[in-house]
């Protein structure tokens, strides 16, 4: 029993180092991987705590089996011991979500394979005190990782049990009465594509590169050419636009149905309340909200507020599983392949072809969520009972998913550039839908990025980087001003505002159209100014 629990012990520590990359997202305080899941929680948390028991289990195993002195306890301790740097390493990688050090990863993982073979290699039994001292030190420090693995475990647990009915759908508003649609009341229509610079569309485009549609809504509507954005974060900047309060940060409760929110200006963290945002000053207004929007889960933090919604996210979580496309089975089996590699174990895929290789998944997902939130959008845009319309969109957020030379979408060799090409066809899709119906000259229509392309700030460093998106920012230059364009009802003149103007005065803007403060290009003019 004491040989049992020493070798579970140190076993315990190992996997905790080993599997870090894996649990911490479910364990840090701000609960964002659960936030922004639009799984069950099941899919999330059963297949990590599976996978943690199942390498404890393992590993207990081989260090019950290297107790006896010899050759194979060389093999397995020196092994685990030289492979820590490594193992550091792909957790700090994982973690960092920008991925820089795959060359570097597998350099380490060779060096420790090469030093552990040469280590059994020329062994000596005159080694064995020096090793024996060493392996002592070392049990004594897994131990202590051990209790922080065991505590790990527990909040592994707790925070699944919490998070149990995540994703159950929520009872929405629903107004009482169809509110109808009238020339005295536009219908507002809010679009938001994520990721879209005002430079890239307007100002400096790519050579080539032919944006239709934005050119014909420049026409015809009020662009910005100097907007300042909330924030670079999506997660924040959306509930920043829907409160009109400035935030750097937020978090999640653990059940991810409440987020707080950090305000840079007092310090201090408040809870984001529905009530206050835009969408009940929508409803106060007569208007019937509705969202059909990506990654953040609307559907969960404004159901009070909200008579339709719809939201997906089917990116990786990252802890390296699928939200939605992925059986429990394989989210338990692709983490385990992932700790086998030296950063990746998608070379062992040809032994387990029902395991997908996520690297491939993640354009596809992309593209996955950008059709369903086209066809969502078609939706809400057909009921036209649904009066105040976020519609915030996965486009042109890079990696890239799309060929605009074929008109096609695309897994690889795509560029930010190429998903500029596809949000411009996505705008003309929306617009052909409100043409269709009557409603784009007598509809208030809100376009903007939530920021801007975030160049030097995460991609020019990442793997979905190309040559096009380096040449189209000038060596990776970060402009941080995102589009912005007000078309009003009727609006046939197109006119510029020059100002700067803050993207945190979006929810003033919008209280200003429900209630029909501003109705002409010089209302707003005059509007902005006044909001600086």
């Amino acid at each position: 029993m004491r040989k049992l629990i020493e070798s579970a012990s140190v076993a315990l520590g190992v996997t905790t180092l080993y599997l870090l990359w894996l649990v911490g997202p479910l364990v840090t305080v701000g609960h964002d991987t659960v936030y922004h899941w639009s799984s069950s929680a099941s899919q999330l948390f059963i297949p990590t705590i599976v996978d943690f028991c199942i390498s404890w289990t393992v590993l207990t195993l081989l260090f019950l089996l290297a107790r006896k002195r010899g050759r194979l306890r060389v093999a397995v301790w020196s092994g685990m011991i030289l492979s820590i740097p490594w193992i550091a390493l792909k957790n700090w990688d994982h973690l960092s979500e920008t991925r820089p050090f795959h060359s570097l990863s597998a350099l380490l993982f060779a060096v420790a394979l090469v030093a552990t073979v040469l280590l059994v290699t020329f062994w000596r039994p005159s080694f064995e005190a020096k090793f024996e001292g060493v392996v002592a030190f070392s049990s004594a420090l897994l131990v202590c990782a051990a209790i922080s693995g065991l505590a790990i475990l527990f909040q592994l647990a707790w925070f699944g049990w919490q998070a149990r009915s995540l994703n159950a759908q929520m009872p929405l508003h629903h107004s009482l009465a169809v509110r109808s649609m009238t020339a005295a009341r536009p219908r507002i229509i809010w679009i938001v594509f994520d990721e879209l610079s005002y430079e890239q569309v307007y100002e400096r485009r790519f050579r080539g590169l032919q944006l239709p549609a934005f050119d014909q809504l420049a026409s015809q509507a009020t662009v910005f050419t100097h907007t300042i954005p909330a924030g670079i974060r999506t997660a924040q900047i959306l509930p920043s636009l829907m409160t009109g309060e400035p935030v750097d940060d937020s978090r999640s409760s653990a059940d991810g149905q409440h987020l707080s929110m950090h305000n840079p200006e007092t310090k201090a963290w408040l809870k984001f309340d529905e009530h206050n945002s835009v969408f009940q000053d929508a409803l106060d207004a007569g208007y019937s909200p509705a969202v059909a929007g990506w990654y953040n889960p609307y559907c969960r933090i404004l159901p009070e507020v909200l008579d339709h919604c719809f939201w997906t996210f089917a990116a990786l979580a990252p802890n390296g599983m699928l939200p939605t496309a992925a059986t429990l089975p394989s989210n338990m089996m692709e983490p385990l392949l992932y700790a086998a590699g030296s950063g990746s174990a998608y070379h062992l895929l040809a032994f387990f072809p029902q395991i997908p290789d996520l690297s491939a998944l993640v354009p596809e997902l992309h593209i996955f969520d950008y059709q369903a939130l086209l066809d969502a959008a078609d939706k809400v845009l057909e009921d036209r009972s649904a009066s105040f319309v976020l519609l915030h969109l996965p486009v042109p957020h890079p990696g890239g998913i799309y060929n605009r030379a074929t008109g096609e979408f695309a897994l690889k060799h795509s560029s930010y550039i190429d998903n500029l090409a596809l949000a411009d066809r996505c705008l003309e899709h929306l617009r052909s839908k409100l043409e269709s119906s009557g409603e784009w000259d007598s509809s208030t229509i809100v376009i903007m990025g939530d920021h801007s392309w975030r160049t030097k700030l995460i991609w020019s460093s990442s793997p979905d980087w190309t040559k096009e998106d380096e040449i189209a920012s000038q060596g990776g230059k970060f402009d941080d001003r995102p589009a912005y364009i007000v078309k009003l009802p009727q609006q046939s003149v197109g006119t510029r505002i020059e100002a700067p103007f803050a993207a945190l005065n979006t929810r003033k803007l919008l209280d200003a159209l429900l209630t029909q403060n501003i109705r002409s290009a010089e209302d707003l003019s005059v509007w902005a100014q006044q909001s600086r």
